[in-house]
C-alpha cells in the first residue's frame, strides 16, 4: 500500500517511492557503549512531474560519519 497525500502549496500527488541508500553515523556514547545510528529516509515522487522530491538532511558533520551534535562535542572536548 503506498502513501499518498496532497502538498497544500500546488496541485500536486506526491506518493512514497521507496527508500534512499540506508547511512549509518555515529553519535554520543551511552553508558560508555558506542552508538550507531542507521538512517533510512524515505524517498517522495512527484506523479505530475515524475520527479523525486529533494529532501537535504543535515544530519552528518562535514568531512565525518558523526552527528553534528557529537563532532561539536569532540572538538570542545578537544580543547582542553
Amino acid at each position: 500500500m503506498k502513501s499518498v497525500f496532497l502538498r497544500r502549496t500546488q496541485v500536486s500527488i506526491i506518493i512514497s517511492h521507496g527508500f534512499h541508500k540506508e547511512i549509518t553515523i555515529q553519535d554520543f556514547p551511552i553508558r560508555g557503549k558506542k552508538v550507531y545510528l542507521h538512517i533510512k529516509r524515505r524517498r517522495w515522487l512527484d506523479k505530475s512531474t515524475k520527479e523525486i522530491a529533494p529532501r537535504n538532511l543535515d544530519l552528518v558533520a562535514q568531512g565525518t560519519r558523526m552527528t553534528v551534535e557529537f563532532a561539536t562535542f569532540l572538538k570542545v572536548l578537544n580543547q582542553y
